[in-house]
């Protein structure tokens, strides 16, 4: 589905859009339901989320993530956990490397 005919400065401005099925089919039902074009329906679309009023970050509720226990057992450094995969990673890139050779 193509969307066509906007102005933009003066100017006709025309445009190809591929919309995902469930879009299509919303502003078909918008389309069917107003009795308007499928320009009039994608530009009212478009400007309504374009221009939606959302609230200012100041008063947004903050995103707060509750920490939890990882489980590792007494004596395991979760920063070393790294430092170990990063040693298996050589290990395996070694043998690759080996096996290369060897053929």
């Amino acid at each position: 589905m193509t969307a066509s005919a906007s102005t933009h400065y003066d100017a006709l401005m025309r445009t190809t859009v591929t919309l995902d099925k469930d879009v299509e089919r919303m502003l078909r039902d918008t389309m069917h339901r107003t009795r308007a074009s499928f320009k009039e329906t994608l530009n009212q679309a478009v400007r309504a989320g374009l221009t939606a009023r959302r609230q200012p970050a100041g008063k947004r509720k903050p995103f707060v993530l509750a920490a939890r226990p990882m489980g590792l057992r007494e004596g395991i450094d979760p920063a070393a956990l790294n430092k170990l995969a990063d040693e298996l990673e050589v290990d395996a890139v070694r043998e690759q490397a080996v096996a290369r050779r060897a053929r």
